[in-house]
């Protein structure tokens, strides 16, 4: 029986694999901060679906960083990101229903969108309420329609409500969302692994 994301995301918390899921999206999230902080001036930051806080830890440790929260839906995932890091700021909260107290900068999120009731949605909510003018938003994906390999992880995880969507797709919820500049690739691709998909815009 498939559960929800939320429910199966706790559980890996009590587990610890969201050790390894840090060790897994390692170096596309590095990928994806190298070109999203290239400008090196001071900004404020939203990991959108945060786990265990690791990407906020890492992204704190830049000089240029002012300000850095984490959003996750899960209770225990966040409930671990403030045991492993108390002095920052993580908020549990449903990212299609939450805005921030003040618009950022960045907004960066790994392996979370397709996972919500609507990712089109949450994208134009993000360019509407989350970001400043010029903020850019970056997401990876390895679910999507392009990496055959992934199809077939609602099963395997027993997670209901993934979203399976073409890498064109991805790029059509930005441009609709008004996001300009948008760029896509792909990180880590090999035989049989498509890669994750990298997609990012500037409002």
């Amino acid at each position: 029986m498939k559960r929800n994301p939320i429910d199966v995301f706790s559980e890996w918390a009590d587990l610890d694999k969201d050790f390894g899921m840090e060790e897994n999206h390692r170096e596309s999230v590095d990928n994806m901060l190298s070109l999203a902080l290239k400008e090196q001036k001071p900004f404020t930051f939203i990991d959108a679906g945060c786990g265990n806080g690791w990407v906020v830890r890492e992204v704190q440790k830049n000089v240029h960083c002012n300000h850095a929260i984490g959003v996750d839906g899960s209770q225990k995932m966040i409930a671990k990101a403030k045991k492993i890091d108390p002095h920052s700021t993580y908020l549990c909260e449903n990212l299609m229903n939450w805005t921030p107290q003040t618009p950022v900068d960045l907004v960066h999120s790994m392996e979370v969108f397709y996972y919500v009731d609507d990712p089109k949605k949450l994208i134009q909510i993000i360019a509407d309420t989350w970001l400043k003018n010029k903020g850019r938003l970056i997401i990876g994906l390895d679910f999507y329609q392009e990496n055959t390999v992934s199809h077939d992880w609602s099963e395997t995880c027993g997670i209901s409500n993934m979203k399976l969507f073409s890498e064109r797709d991805w790029i059509s919820f930005f441009l609709e969302a008004g996001f300009h500049s948008v760029e896509n690739w792909r990180v880590g691709s090999k035989k049989d692994w498509a890669g994750t998909l990298v997609v990012t815009g500037l409002k």
